[in-house]
């Protein structure tokens, strides 16, 4: 049985051998180099580039093999590892994918400051903070964005203060209205 000539560049594969460099044919082979040339006979083998009985001889001749020369006559007609395969489908499904977080609603962060804000402001930025949340609870809802949560903050503080103030005024008239 006879081997086939070692590889030479230009015959189609684009990536040097470990074992052909420029020190030559001559070079001792290292266990490291023999274990490649069995690992690059084993992928030949599962693709079934040869049969059961060549591979083993090949795979003894690697291992008993004192030079690079040797491994690279007996690799010499193989692919440098496995051949990749075509991919079988399209793109990953969505499920498959990371979910990507929603992005925050920014009239949901507006009625959040707002509704904090009426404490400071003694309530003036309670009517700000309530069209501000059931505007961007309403855009939440149609895109999916995040932050309703926020709006639902500003939205109680808002409805409180002007809550507060309705009343206050309330008090305030009635009590001009009994005294008269």
């Amino acid at each position: 049985m006879s081997y086939p000539s070692p590889w030479q560049p230009g015959q189609g594969w684009h990536h040097p051998r470990p074992w052909q460099e420029q020190a030559g044919h001559s070079m001792l082979a290292s266990t490291a180099d023999r274990e490649r040339a069995v690992d690059v006979l084993r992928a030949g083998f599962a693709e079934g580039r040869m049969q059961q009985p060549e591979f083993e001889k090949r795979v003894a001749r690697a291992y008993a093999a004192r030079t690079v020369g040797e491994l690279a006559l007996l690799v010499g007609d193989l692919p440098q590892g496995p051949v990749p395969l075509p991919a079988a489908s399209g793109p990953v499904p969505r499920t498959f994918l990371p979910a990507v977080p929603a992005k925050t609603n920014e009239k949901a962060v507006g009625s959040a400051i707002c509704g904090v804000l009426c404490l400071v402001t003694v309530g003036l930025t309670g009517l700000p903070a309530v069209i501000l949340g059931h505007t961007a609870r309403s855009e939440i809802r149609r895109t999916g964005q995040g932050g309703d949560g926020l709006a639902l903050t500003g939205l109680v503080f808002g409805w409180l203060s002007t809550a507060g103030w309705a009343l206050a005024l309330t008090l305030v008239f009635a009590a001009l209205l009994v005294s008269g």
